[in-house]
């Protein structure tokens, strides 16, 4: 639990700057390829997205959605999150990735997380997934996008727990230190986890972000 408080308490606090990262030069190529197929995957399709926080992919992959329901437990990211010009369909909801109890009365084909995975310890990453699943119709489309690590374009990985996670220390506007659990899974690693109800997965390697994308049995 001191994990996950701690990393929801960092970004309530980077919330006004959390974007920044998406305006890093080298990114930007593989920031419009990813922008530009997000929509794809969902065309038609009713989603949950977790952890949106400050939103930058939820007009993107709302753009052909039949509804999309963006879920954060951080009001300071999420009101970044409203404030953007976004598609009709899409809604908010204040959630806790971890229980999604908050969210009743709505069904799901679909299901997208930005940039979360890597944040799930990898001992939780099977049960959190089960419990993401729960949620989902059969033949749900689930995507994940999340950070490859580049050497040059990314803080370095400053420690490694016993259980294999490893941590970024991370500085804020006002000085502040804070050790970020972020993991870096290879292909193989991630399909591991996807349990019994994933198939079809598929795989991408953009460079500085990854795409996992699988259907629900």
């Amino acid at each position: 639990m001191g994990v996950e408080h701690d990393m929801a308490a960092y970004y309530a606090q980077r919330a006004a700057v959390y974007e920044r990262v998406y305006f890093k030069p080298e990114r930007q190529t593989e920031l419009r390829a990813l922008e530009a197929w997000l929509p794809t995957p969902f065309a038609g399709r009713h989603v949950l997205e977790v952890a949106c926080g400050t939103g930058w992919w939820t007009p993107h992959g709302a753009r052909a959605a039949a509804s999309w329901l963006a879920t954060d437990l951080n009001p300071e990211t999420m009101a970044v999150a409203r404030s953007k010009p976004l598609p009709a369909c899409v809604g908010f909801a204040t959630a806790d990735a971890y229980r999604f109890d908050a969210i009743q009365g709505q069904t799901f084909d679909g299901a997208f997380a930005g940039c979360w995975w890597s944040h799930v310890p990898l001992s939780r990453l099977p049960s959190w997934l089960a419990l993401l699943h729960q949620r989902l119709l059969p033949g749900a489309r689930v995507v994940m996008l999340d950070n490859s690590f580049v050497q040059t374009s990314n803080l370095p990985v400053t420690r490694r727990d016993p259980e294999g996670n490893t941590y970024q220390t991370r500085t804020l506007d006002d000085g502040s230190v804070h050790e970020v659990m972020k993991n870096f899974p290879t292909q193989a690693q991630a399909f591991a986890m996807l349990g019994a109800r994933a198939h079809s997965p598929e795989w991408t390697d953009h460079g500085h972000y990854w795409v996992l994308s699988y259907l629900l049995s």
